[in-house]
C-alpha cells in the first residue's frame, strides 16, 4: 500500500516538531498539521511567556534590594502596555523559528486542524484527506475549567497573556503549579491577588514540606492564599466579577483565572473511533515505545499524560524516531526527571518526595531525611525575609540520594545540576565528599551531615 507520507504529525509543539524534523533527517517524507500556532503550548501560551512574566515580576524586589545596598534606585508602577507587545514580538520570533525548522528540514506544514479518520488517514479542517504509514499524535493539553455557574466570565492560563490591560485585583482558583506561579507573578506585577485552593496545601503531589514553605512565603509577601476554599458561583456585576465562595462569603474581583489543571487535547479527534484506547481523562494510552493500541498510531507529550513537561515530550519524540525510523527500539526513561516551579520563591525538585518515601521505606528499608532552612544572605542583608529550604532523601542502607528538593532563588537552575548526580545514583557520601563553594546557598547541599528524621525502620 502506498501512502502520501511516511509520517504525519498532528501538533506543532516541541515534541511533534522535534519528531518531524528528526524523522525527515532520516529520509522519511513527513508532514505536520497545527491548528493554532507553531510552537505549541510551551512556546506560545506556556513556559516561554510565563517565564518572561516571572522575570518582569521580580524586578520590584531587585530594586528594593538595590536601595538597601546603597543604590539610588527607584521603581514605579509596572507598565503592561510596554511589556505586552515586546512579549508577543518574542513569541512571534520563536514561532518563526519553529516554522523555519520545519521548512529547512523538508517537513510540509499545514495550518489546519487534523483529525483521525482511520489507522492511516487524517482529515484536515480544509476537507482534505491525507494518508500516512505512521501517524504521531502530539496535540498536548488544554486548560480544564470546572462546571461552575458564571465560568464563562473567567480566563485560564491560555488567555492571561492576551489581556489588553492588567486587572487591579484577581482571584486565581487552583493549587497546582500553574495557579501558584501566576499568583506570584500577578502579585509581583502589582495586582492584588487572592488564591483559592480547595485542598489543605498547594502543590499537591510535590514534596509537602517544600510546598508548605512556599505557601508560607507567598502569604508573607501579601498573597491572600485561602486553603479549603472554592468557588460556588460567579456573577458579572458593574464593579467586576462577584464571586460567591462555597462558605457563602462574597467578594468582587476585576478578573478570575482558573488554574485548575489541564486535560489531554483529544476531544473530537476521532481517536476512539479509529480504535485508539483512551484513559479516564481522555489521555492517549501508549506503551513504553509511545505506540497506541493501533499499531500505526503513536503519541507523545502531554496528550499521553505521562510526565507533562516540554523536555520530556522532546525526548519522547526522539525515542519515537529511534524506534520507528532507525530500527532501534527505544523506550522513554521517565525516572528521576528534574523539574522547576517558578513561584516566588522558586522550587526545584527531582526524585522521591517525603510522602512517596513512606511506601519506598516499607519495601526497601529506612529513608533518611536531611533538611535545612536559613535566611539567604543577599536578600537578608536587604531586610527581606527570604528563607531557603533544602531537603535530601537518602536510602539508609544503599546510601543513594533518592530525592532532592530546593526552595530558593535560582532553584530551577540548581536542580538541573543536582539532577545529574541523583540520576547517576550518587550516594550521600558522594555529596559529602564534594567540597563546598563558599559563600553560596548551594553549599548547604554538601554540608548537611545529620538526618532530621528517618522514615521507616525500627
Amino acid at each position: 500500500m502506498s501512502f502520501d507520507y511516511d509520517l504525519f504529525v498532528i501538533g506543532g509543539g516541541s515534541g511533534g516538531v522535534r519528531a518531524a524534523r528528526v524523522a525527515s533527517a532520516e529520509g522519511a517524507k513527513v508532514a505536520l498539521a497545527e491548528e493554532y500556532r507553531m510552537g505549541g503550548t510551551c512556546v506560545i501560551r506556556g513556559c516561554v511567556p510565563k517565564k518572561l512574566m516571572v522575570f518582569a515580576s521580580g524586578y520590584k524586589d531587585l530594586v528594593h534590594d538595590a536601595q538597601a545596598y546603597g543604590w539610588d534606585a527607584q521603581v514605579g508602577d509596572f507598565d503592561w502596555d510596554v511589556f505586552r507587545p515586546k512579549m508577543h514580538a518574542e513569541l512571534d520570533r520563536l514561532e518563526g523559528i519553529y516554522r523555519n525548522i520545519l521548512k529547512n528540514n523538508n517537513v510540509e506544514a499545514f495550518d489546519a486542524r487534523a483529525t483521525i479518520k482511520d489507522a492511516h488517514t487524517v482529515t484536515l479542517s480544509t476537507g482534505q484527506d491525507i494518508t500516512a504509514k505512521h501517524i504521531l499524535v502530539a496535540t498536548g493539553g488544554t486548560p480544564f475549567t470546572p462546571d461552575v455557574e458564571g465560568a464563562e466570565h473567567t480566563i485560564t492560563s491560555n488567555e492571561i497573556f492576551l489581556q489588553e490591560k492588567l486587572p487591579d485585583s484577581i482571584l486565581i482558583v487552583g493549587g497546582g503549579f500553574i495557579a501558584s506561579e501566576f499568583a506570584c507573578i500577578m502579585h509581583g506585577l502589582g495586582v492584588k491577588v487572592t488564591q483559592f485552593y480547595r485542598g489543605e496545601m498547594i502543590l499537591r503531589g510535590f514534596d509537602k514540606g517544600s510546598a508548605t514553605h512556599i505557601a508560607d512565603a507567598m502569604k508573607a509577601r501579601g498573597i491572600d492564599l485561602q486553603l479549603g476554599a472554592d468557588v460556588a458561583k460567579i456573577v458579572k456585576a458593574d464593579a467586576g466579577l462577584e464571586v460567591t465562595a462555597k462558605d457563602g462569603s462574597t467578594q468582587v474581583f476585576d478578573a478570575v483565572m482558573y488554574g485548575t489543571g489541564r486535560v489531554p487535547a483529544t476531544k473530537g479527534m476521532g481517536l476512539a473511533e479509529a480504535g485508539v484506547n483512551l484513559g479516564r481523562k481522555g489521555e492517549v494510552l501508549v506503551d513504553a515505545y509511545s505506540q497506541t493500541s493501533v499499531p500505526s498510531i503513536y503519541a507523545v507529550g502531554d496528550v499521553t499524560d505521562r510526565i507533562n513537561l516540554t523536555p520530556v515530550a522532546i525526548r519522547e519524540g526522539m525515542a519515537f524516531v529511534e524506534t520507528v525510523f532507525k530500527a532501534n527500539p527505544t523506550p522513554v526513561d521517565h525516572e528521576l526527571v528534574p523539574s522547576a516551579v517558578f513561584t516566588q520563591p522558586e522550587f526545584g525538585t527531582t526524585g522521591l518526595t517525603e510522602e512517596e518515601a513512606v511506601d519506598y521505606a516499607a519495601e526497601h528499608g529506612p529513608v533518611e531525611v536531611y533538611t535545612t532552612a536559613f535566611k539567604a544572605m543577599q536578600s537578608g542583608f536587604a531586610g527581606r525575609e527570604n528563607k531557603v529550604f533544602m531537603k535530601l532523601l537518602v536510602d539508609q542502607h544503599k546510601r543513594t540520594v533518592l530525592g532532592c528538593h530546593l526552595v530558593m532563588d535560582g532553584a530551577g537552575e540548581l536542580i538541573q545540576l543536582a539532577g545529574i548526580p541523583v540520576k547517576m545514583g550518587a550516594t550521600k557520601e558522594d555529596f559529602d565528599r564534594t567540597c563546598a563553594v563558599h559563600p553560596t546557598m548551594a553549599e548547604e547541599l554538601v554540608t548537611m551531615k545529620t538526618p532530621s528524621h528517618v522514615i521507616g525502620g525500627a
